[in-house]
């Protein structure tokens, strides 16, 4: 069994930060509880992307925190990360799996029931579950209903995590819902104390969970 926690799910953006900045927020962030760390970007070149991975696996390695790479198999092989987020138009997660190997986490992007159970069959360690509220981020968002995210983790044994426009006001709406963890981008990276928006979302996540 691989270990991981998904409780917060901390997922970068770097958007309008400098480098330095940016691998400064992400060590505030695991000072304040990130759990498990997605190193999102879009806009980077391959090399721009492996370079800003080996660094920030530096930081995650000093607080024993899983890197997981977005969509990119190649830079988190490049970098040696410990697993890899493929959404709906990325590598299959078969596929994934037959090159990363058994010990490595895979996560996919789950939007319903029949998504998650092609998942979970192909060998995904854990599922990212949204847009439970609308977000800022750069990415394509379609709204996912509780009541759905509920019948996904009831329908398949592996983490469920919810994300999308989460906060620690609004999280409150996953209660009772079997949650795994929850993933947060915005609520932590544009905070103007990373570490103290982790402790907090984190604190409340596990007040209901």
């Amino acid at each position: 069994m691989k270990n991981f926690d998904t409780t917060l799910y901390f997922i970068t953006d770097s958007t309008g930060f400098s480098e330095e900045e940016f691998l400064c927020r992400v060590e505030q962030a695991l000072k304040g509880g990130v759990t498990l760390l997605q190193l999102r970007e879009k806009n980077k070149t391959t090399r721009e992307y492996i370079s800003l991975a080996q660094k920030v696996h530096e930081i995650t390695k000093r607080y024993n925190v899983p890197l997981i790479i977005d969509d990119r198999i190649d830079v988190a092989m490049a970098v040696d990360a410990e697993g890899v987020h493929l959404g709906q138009s990325d590598m299959p997660v078969d596929i994934a799996r037959r090159i990363l190997g058994k010990d490595k986490i895979i996560g996919a992007t789950a939007k319903t029931v029949p998504q998650a159970l092609e998942a979970y069959k192909n060998g995904a360690d854990n599922l990212g579950v949204g847009a439970i509220y609308p977000t800022t981020t750069k990415v394509k968002t379609v709204l996912t209903s509780v009541d759905t995210l509920k019948e996904i983790i009831n329908a398949v044994p592996i983490p469920v995590n919810a994300i999308g426009g989460l906060n620690k006001s609004n999280m409150p709406v996953l209660k009772d819902t079997g949650i795994a963890g929850v993933c947060v981008v915005s609520a932590i990276m544009k905070a103007e104390n990373p570490q103290k928006a982790a402790e907090e979302i984190k604190q409340k996540f596990l007040s209901f969970k």
